[in-house]
């Protein structure tokens, strides 16, 4: 599980549109994130990168797994493990009970 941010939500969308709105005013685009961070006290322009990245997935602007995708993925996968385990309980419950049928009766 991932650790919590230290950094609110409104932080980081004020980053993203701030990195939107600044990007004309200097060479590059990580030129513009740097002021960014800068700006707001973030410690790494990096992890501003990280949030207009993830930005841009989300609305669709750049090739990526959405949050709301992972979500799925992840329910999916713990669903397909639960699914799996029951199935092999069911295995074991059919065999023992098959190699019970098998053995001959004691009663007369």
């Amino acid at each position: 599980m991932a650790r919590p941010s230290p950094y609110p939500p409104e932080l980081r969308e004020r980053a993203v549109r701030m990195v939107t709105e600044v990007r004309p005013n200097y060479p590059n685009e990580w030129s513009a994130m740097k002021a960014v961070a800068a700006k707001l006290g973030i410690k790494t322009p990096e992890t501003v990168r990280t949030w207009v990245r993830k930005a841009e997935i989300e609305a669709g602007q750049r090739p990526g797994v959405t949050t709301a995708e992972a979500e799925e993925i992840k329910r999916l996968k713990a669903e397909n493990a639960e699914l799996r385990r029951a199935n092999e309980i069911l295995k074991a419950a059919s065999a023992f009970f098959a190699a019970e049928l098998d053995r001959p009766s004691r009663r007369s």
